[in-house]
């Protein structure tokens, strides 16, 4: 029988914890000063923790953000990064962090989710290729189709044009190979 998952918002003493996660996880990307960055407060953000019995397993990120159009203040929504340690992965754990932030997301009013990452992986939930709102920086070639959105239950999708995303995001390394 699979041990239970929860799913909560992110409590700052699991900081050092969540930081722990990411090497395990992406041992070939360091993700530790974009992911403290965010939980400082620095950005307006969603932090969900998964655990099993009192163990974190996984997390997830959601920025919130601006696009150009005049009702998309506090609109939208960057997916990302999103963890889980290797042996808990597919299990189902980053689908459940993930839904768990649609329902949270979509209470609060955000609109639009975006994502950039594996179409095959984002595809699952119903990310598709976004083509109107761009991100802050041009993507390489190799990445068509990594930059996707998901309208969040029958919302109006953002105005086209950038998405504004806080300064933590406007770095150019996290948008290139």
């Amino acid at each position: 029988m699979a041990e239970k998952t929860t799913i909560r918002e992110t409590e700052n003493d699991e900081i050092p914890k969540i930081l722990a996660v990411y090497p395990l996880a992406f041992p070939d990307e360091e993700l530790r000063p974009l992911v403290s960055k965010l939980l400082e407060g620095e950005a307006d953000v969603l932090s969900l923790s998964a655990f099993r019995q009192d163990a974190l397993i996984g997390h997830v990120l959601f920025t919130i953000f601006s696009g150009e159009g005049e009702n998309d203040d506090r609109a939208g929504a960057l997916l990302g990064p999103l963890c889980v340690l290797p042996e808990n992965q597919n299990q189902g754990v980053g689908i459940a962090l993930v839904r768990n932030g649609f329902e949270r997301l979509d209470s609060m009013g955000i609109r639009q989710v975006f994502v950039l990452g594996d179409p095959g992986y984002y595809g699952r939930f119903g990310f598709q290729s976004e083509r109107r709102v761009l991100p802050p920086y041009t993507l390489p070639e190799e990445w068509t189709g990594a930059w996707q959105s998901l309208l969040l239950s029958e919302a109006t999708p953002l105005a086209a044009g950038q998405c504004l995303l806080p300064d933590t995001w406007m770095q150019r390394a996290l948008w290139a190979p």
